[in-house]
């Protein structure tokens, strides 16, 4: 269930991504899923209207009246879908699969109907009421906000902060103080407000020579010296004050005062203002500990005098200030002003009454209209509410049916809303809107709610096709209490945030169409929007489905985050502090937008302050290394077709037969994946699935490619070797490819449609895809593919325990190779690993099939697992104390422990933790979380090097010593990367054969004495080829490319050349021209050749005149004696 989203610019709102069934699924896609959600339109509301007032520079209602209320609405009507193409672009480039041409709008006059039907529920359930709300109230906007919308813009401000005395009427020597930061409220005064349980005293103020009553731990507000602790003396206290009288809050209740100002002092009711109440609402952390009450200005201050019954339900409240915030007549002093600035005039009033105590500024936080950045008020507004408070408890017990993720917003934040929810004013006194389907009399004694079209045709015989307020407010109905006399509509408009939470049921017309599909569809499996939501949609959503049908209006709910700007700040078009989301997509792409944020703190309900560079972290930590992977897979897929002379078929049989360790681990490390990913979004939490992909990704491309890529190339075991791998990669390229598709679809569809050639399905596959059975290949889109099952079978913890291990000591190999700055192509002699009880499976892993790998990563010539007897020759195992585990439980008795377990020696550490723990001074100390143990590496020797893991449980010893045999070896690896990049350079394939010789400097030759003590190395590396020194090149040897480089500190040439055949020494230039045409593949298996040099015929013997290389002469005639 989708909420409809504002039109009035896509760009402008905080928000997480918009979470949907197809764009992040909760569940696995579906075969059966053929459209998709249809888009909803928010067209209603405050946005609109302000931009609209912006446009025609309305700044009251008199002026929308004076235009006309149709000629306003249909300049509203002409903006609301100003943007939705814009909307659809970029919606659709980000992935979402949306439904455009059969959207609805909250304007639509279905949509509006089935509002009016939800309103018309309740009404005749008795949750409709009409009175007074005090509400945060927009003077620019000339409407109330929701509480809501009063917190999205809080900005620090100074305003005035006065004391003003309130004489008691028996007796005007003594008086009440109140401080306020509003005194534009003053005029509106009806009561004060203490704390029934507080002190207050009368005091004597010497300086004033008046007297007051305040509460007892405020005396600082009117001697602030009291504050200064460095200045303030207790024995100043008689200078300033005497104590005259003590009371408690309560005492003071009822007792009569005179009001700063008398503008209400004679209107209806009044005779019941200007006293003291009592209020627990009442603290001391500021002010004078009594609050000046005006009820029409104050949430806290209605409630109470309504609770004293200084006002009732449905009397007039004094409320001079209009929507405008602009004073009316009924305080003639400031009439015309608005409040913010009649505060200066109001003040100055009231010293020159000689009613101001003291004035001040107070620098505090403060609500701002959200669009129109100006300072809200307080305001009371009659407005038509729903009986929240009647439902409560059926709502707090429909949220424990729901799923949330994450859960602590359903148990906290939302939960406490739910339990002091109270009723919800859903009216405004704005235009462009759904209008309170209610007719009533003058009188109000006659009320009538209409829930349809056809029930308002009814009753007054017209009917409408456009349910806006211009439209309904020319139709009366007739009376039938007082025949002769008409119904009128009230004068509201619906809040927006009741048509949100209607929408389930008026984006279907229901219940006047649609029906069926509804109920069996309701409530909705999951729905997802942002934290801010808690007490918006979400809230909205289950007041009303407890209200008509109590039940959840869904099962599961995707809390999201809000995305901020890169400064923390919200993002705002008009601090254009946020790059262009349709740039950013542009350069990176929508699937490293959707990946950045799907894999960011929005999930878990956090904040993500977006950064550009997280974007394009990415494309190059993920995309691209996923993609060169599939690149690599293809590339060395044809290469094996080539060379098998067959088309590659996929073969799961194979996949599930190989007994390569990485394959295995590889494979296992899949169904894990598959099964992990399965678990955790049916619990909906995507927090953990994207972490999983990512990671998974990089075992794959940093793991098993890179320790497989000779092998994958055909270079290292047989044909058959390659084939089992490429088939591994294939099938794991394939599955990761299906799970990461709801969160990253174009990549993915890029990837599918070339791996689904392969499927023997492909020939079957027909056109129009989702008529397709599912099945990879045939189906024409990996987005109609259910997510892969895991096959239990292939799940293999030892092998994924046992290539955790191997990652553990070549990254801490590496780091070694790093401190002691020893090249990766330099070897070393042994690497020594000492492990705390690993499993036995694991070290038989690592002295046996793994063991190569480690070798090759970590160019070493040995390994060695030290076995347990044998760790103390090697490790020192020492204990430290879980200091946040143990602090609460040892106290004083801390330092001693430490001291104790510190000093153990290797063996008493050891048997510490294979008892479990120890004791100490009569208390368990338990070696599984209260201690922390760490293995220090303890050999003696300058020729080693050891790195121990962060958690002490891996030591990794490397044996440094570099003697001729390793440098020569390290040279020969120089040499053998000069000689990879200068095939790179010439675009050969690992196919392609050459020849390879180099050139030293007169009298050097430690390049060719490493060549020389490494033979075996280079016909691994090079298909047979030796590098030779230049001097043996035939002389008919093309040269293909060559570079001069820098090996063992001295220069030389290295040359690549085409293969050639070889020729005795001193062959006559006819027969050297001769061998030069040979191709050396096409003489392999000639023993002889006859040709004629100058009229006579001569044999050339293959072993004796001519060889298929210069190394096989070498070697035939011994001419190099390392060959």
């Amino acid at each position: 269930m989708d909420r409809p989203s504002p039109p009035a610019s896509p760009t402008t709102d905080t928000s997480s991504p918009e979470l949907s069934r197809t764009s992040s699924p909760a569940t696995p896609a579906k075969p059966d899923i053929t459209s998709p959600v249809a888009a909803g339109w928010d067209c209603h509301g405050l946005p609109v209207e302000y931009e609209i007032d912006q446009k025609l520079n309305i700044t009251h209602r008199d002026q929308v009246l004076a235009m006309g209320v149709d000629k306003y609405n249909d300049t509203c009507r002409g903006i609301v879908t100003r943007y939705t193409k814009e909307w659809e672009k970029t919606v659709t480039r980000l992935g979402r699969w949306v439904d455009f041409e059969n959207d609805y709008k909250t304007m639509d006059p279905t949509f509006m109907e089935s509002v009016w039907w939800v309103f018309k529920e309740l009404f005749k359930k008795d949750l409709v009421y009409q009175g007074y709300k005090v509400m945060p109230f927009s003077t620019a906007c000339g409407t109330p906000l929701s509480n809501f919308e009063a917190g999205l813009n809080y900005k620090d401000v100074r305003d005035p902060a006065v004391v003003v005395s309130f004489p008691m009427k028996e007796d005007e020597g003594v008086s009440f103080v109140a401080w306020t930061t509003t005194p534009w409220t003053l005029p509106s005064n009806i009561s004060l407000c203490v704390h029934p349980t507080m002190e207050y005293i009368k005091i004597l103020d010497k300086k004033a020579d008046k007297r007051y009553v305040l509460a007892k731990s405020r005396l600082a507000q009117l001697f602030p010296i009291m504050n200064n602790k460095k200045k303030w003396k207790p024995k100043m206290a008689d200078e300033l004050y005497a104590i005259e009288a003590t009371y408690q809050g309560s005492d003071l209740v009822g007792k009569k005062y005179k009001p700063a100002f008398d503008y209400f002092a004679s209107s209806e009711g009044s005779e019941e203002y200007f006293r003291i109440l009592s209020d627990k609402y009442v603290t001391d952390d500021a002010g004078t500990g009594i609050v000046h009450q005006a009820p029409a200005f104050g949430e806290d201050d209605y409630r109470v005098c309504l609770a004293h019954g200084v006002i009732k339900k449905g009397q007039d409240l004094p409320c001079p200030v209009d929507s405008n915030g602009l004073f009316t007549a009924e305080v003639p002093d400031v009439k015309g002003l608005h409040v913010k600035k009649a505060d200066d005039t109001l003040i100055k009033l009231i010293k020159e009454s000689g009613r101001l105590v003291s004035k001040d500024q107070l620098d505090h936080s403060y609500p701002f209209c959200w669009r129109s950045d100006t300072p809200l008020i307080y305001k009371a507004v009659p407005s038509w509410f729903i009986k929240v408070e009647e439902i409560r408890d059926k709502i707090v017990e429909n949220n424990k049916k729901t799923y949330w993720v994450p859960n602590q917003v359903k148990e906290g934040r939302f939960h406490s809303w739910l339990v002091d929810a109270r009723d919800w004013a859903v009216s405004r006194n704005r235009f462009w809107g759904t209008p309170i389907p209610i007719w009533c009399s003058e009188d109000m004694e006659e009320v009538v709610c209409i829930g349809s079209v056809e029930e308002l045709f009814e009753l007054s015989g017209v009917r409408v096709t456009d349910l806006h307020k211009d439209v309904v407010d020319e139709i009366t109905i007739p009376s039938k209490k007082n025949p002769g006399t008409v119904l009128r509509r009230v004068d509201e408009v619906f809040d927006c945030w009741f048509e949100s939470g209607s929408m389930p049921y008026a984006s279907k017309h229901y219940p006047f169409e649609n029906k069926e599909e509804f109920e069996g569809g309701f409530p909705a499996d999951f729905i997802a929007e942002g934290l801010d939501q808690t007490r918006g949609w979400f809230y909205t959503l289950m007041v009303l489905s407890t209200a008509l049908f109590d039940k959840p209006a869904f099962k599961n709910l995707i809390v999201n985050g809000l995305v901020l700007a890169g400064d923390g700040k919200k993002m705002s078009k008009r601090l254009k502090n946020y790059p262009d989301p349709n740039v950013v997509i542009s350069k990176y792409g929508a699937d490293a937008l959707r990946m950045y944020l799907i894999n960011s703190p929005v999930v878990r309900a956090e904040s993500l302050k977006f950064q550009e560079s997280g974007v394009l972290g990415v494309v190059k930590e993920v995309f691209l290394p996923l993609y060169n992977a599939f690149r690599f897979f293809v590339q060395n897929m044809e290469r094996w077709e080539s060379d098998k002379g067959a088309n590659f078929v996929p073969s799961l049989e194979m996949v599930k037969a190989t007994e390569n360790p990485t394959d295995v681990w590889i494979s296992a490390a899949t169904q894990g994946l598959i099964k992990f990913v399965h678990e955790e979004m049916t619990a909906y939490r995507l927090y953990t699935v994207m972490p999983a992909l990512v990671g998974f990704v990089t075992q794959l491309t940093n793991w098993y490619v890179r320790l497989n890529r000779d092998r994958l190339k055909g270079l290292e075991g047989d044909v058959g070797e390659s084939e089992k791998g490429l088939q591994v990669l294939y099938h794991v390229l394939l599955d990761v490819t299906i799970l990461m598709a709801p969160f990253t679809p174009f990549i993915t569809e890029y990837f599918y449609q070339h791996l689904r050639k392969f499927q023997p399905s492909y020939s079957e596959a027909g056109e129009g895809g989702s008529s397709n059975p599912v099945m990879p290949g045939k189906s024409d889109s990996v987005h109609f593919l259910n997510l892969p099952a895991y096959d239990e079978s292939r799940l293999n913890e030892n092998a994924v325990e046992a290539m955790e291990a191997l990652q553990v000591i070549v990254e801490n190999g590496r780091n070694v190779r790093e401190k002691r700055k020893i090249s990766l192509r330099t070897p070393v002699k042994c690497v020594t690993v000492i492990m705390r009880n690993p499993s036995a499976h694991v070290v038989d892993s690592l002295n046996g099939t793994l063991k190569g790998y480690i070798l090759s990563e970590l160019n070493a010539w040995d390994l060695v697992i030290v076995p347990e007897e044998k760790e103390h020759e090697w490790v020192t195992l020492s204990l430290m104390p879980n200091f946040n585990m143990l602090g609460r439980k040892l106290g004083r008795k801390m330092k001693d422990f430490k001291t104790h377990v510190t000093s153990m020696s290797h063996a008493d550490a050891v048997a510490c933790l294979e008892n479990g723990g120890l004791d100490f001074e009569g208390l368990t100390i338990s070696a599984k979380d209260e201690l922390i143990s760490k293995l220090s590496f303890s050999r003696e020797g300058d020729h080693w090097e050891s790195k121990s893991t962060p958690e002490g449980d891996v030591v990794v010893a490397v044996d440094c010593t570099q003697d001729e045999a390793i440098l020569s070896s390290g040279r020969s690896r120089e040499l053998i990367n000069v000689i990879q990049q200068l095939r790179k350079a010439m675009g050969l394939d690992l196919s392609d054969k050459v020849e390879v010789f180099f050139e030293e400097s007169v009298g050097i030759n430690t390049v060719e004495s490493s060549v020389a003590m490494n033979v075996n190395l280079f016909e691994a590396k090079f298909q047979g080829a030796v590098p030779l020194p230049k001097k043996f090149a035939p002389s008919w040897s093309v040269i293909l490319r060559s570079d001069t480089a820098e090996i063992g500190g001295s220069k030389v040439e290295v040359s690549i050349c085409r293969p050639a055949v070889a020729g005795k020494n001193g062959v006559c230039e006819a027969v050297g021209y001769f061998l030069s045409t040979l191709e050396p593949s096409n003489v392999a298996n000639e023993s002889t050749f006859s040709i004629t040099v100058d009229g006579k015929e001569t044999t050339l013997k293959q072993g004796e005149d001519f060889w298929g290389s210069t190394v096989a002469k070498l070697r035939g005639t011994k001419g190099l004696s390392w060959l």
